[in-house]
């Protein structure tokens, strides 16, 4: 790489987020936060395209999964840390940070892919395989995780005992496994379309690959940070507004995701409508495949009380997206009624939210 290469946007706003995020001017004022934000929307655009080069290096589903996994991590230490230091006041926050997070990716990001695809390309096409893998081991983890403690009995409300909750967290790792090696190893022609790898325009050199997988840790933890820091000031705005506070959990969520998001949107428009499958579905379950483990741990070894059933109106709502994404992606093919009608669930989530 020439020296000049590090002068691109990609590399310029990630170090100047995290010099201004350390350096304190954080929460000073409206101008100081509005620079934040700006700082955070570009650490978000250089996350996609640090994310590309490696995909266009390790080729798919490679790409997709460490993007997946890097924000699921970055998200998991986020939550940890968010609960350790609320202690009990912050025993729903994993499970409204998780469903948030699930409502937003299936709705939300899924929606949009399919609508533009749709509106540029009338028709995408898609391995319904792919999409069956996912969303049987999606359904599993989130009844498992979401729905049943509000139907156990060993522990009165939504809530599991210290042993269904070590079991439910191996069962989550367990399904989250096999699905790697599935998608990696056995079946890994299921999460492929020959097309859109034959489009493939570089593959990038192994030093940029290596500099560009920093760069891509790098803006996944400063745009983390920086939504935790501004979470005080979208609190704030969301009071003012006489919104309820689980939105600021919406919000902040939407934050976290948005590296994800416009990846997959990118790739939608470039008629890559798989790899915006991968991105999306594979967070999502990675979201609760290992999100849930890792604070089930935290919240035994602290003591934490950890809510993890959902109330019936998010139940309602969860199973409503559920249904509807499976079966748009039942045939092979999208069009724009497909996300149509997942960016309305997405508003109706969003309204409920605010008008419970």
């Amino acid at each position: 790489m020439k020296l000049k290469e590090f002068l691109h946007y990609t590399y310029i706003f990630p170090i100047l987020a995290v010099v201004y995020y350390f350096s304190g001017l954080m929460g000073g004022g409206v101008v100081y936060d509005i620079i934040a934000g700006i700082l955070l929307t570009g650490s978000v655009l250089s996350a996609v395209h640090h994310a590309e080069v490696v995909a266009h290096k390790v080729g798919e589903p490679f790409g997709t999964i460490i993007l997946a996994l890097c924000i699921t991590i970055i998200e998991v230490a986020l939550i940890i840390s968010l609960m350790v230091a609320g202690g009990d006041q912050a025993m729903t926050l994993a499970r409204d940070t998780i469903f948030a997070a699930v409502m937003i990716i299936l709705n939300g990001i899924l929606g949009i892919c399919i609508l533009i695809g749709g509106v540029k390309y009338y028709e995408q096409f898609f391995a319904r395989t792919s999409a069956t893998t996912y969303l049987v081991s999606i359904v599993s983890i989130l009844v498992l995780t979401l729905v049943l403690p509000n139907f156990t009995s060993s522990v009165n409300g939504p809530f599991y005992n210290e042993a269904q909750l070590t079991f439910v967290s191996i069962a989550c790792l367990v399904i989250y496994g096999v699905f790697l090696m599935v998608q990696t190893v056995r079946h890994r022609n299921y999460f492929i379309i020959a097309d859109e790898n034959s489009e493939a325009e570089y593959i990038p050199s192994k030093f940029k690959t290596i500099i560009s997988f920093a760069f891509l840790i790098i803006c996944l933890a400063i745009v983390v940070m920086m939504a935790k820091g501004l979470s005080g000031t979208i609190e704030e705005m969301v009071q003012s507004l006489g919104a309820p506070k689980s939105l600021v959990g919406v919000i902040i969520a939407a934050v976290v995701l948005l590296p994800e998001g416009v990846a997959a949107i990118r790739a939608a428009r470039s008629n890559h409508i798989q790899s915006s499958l991968n991105l999306a579905l594979g967070s999502a379950l990675a979201s609760i495949g290992l999100t849930i483990p890792a604070v089930s741990v935290v919240c035994i070894m602290y003591d934490i009380p950890l809510v993890l059933g959902l109330d019936k109106k998010d139940i309602i709502l969860l199973s409503l997206s559920v249904f509807i994404v499976m079966l748009s992606l039942s045939r092979g093919k999208t069009n724009i009624l497909y996300g149509t009608v997942l960016l309305v669930n997405l508003a109706a989530y969003i309204f409920t939210v605010i008008v419970p």
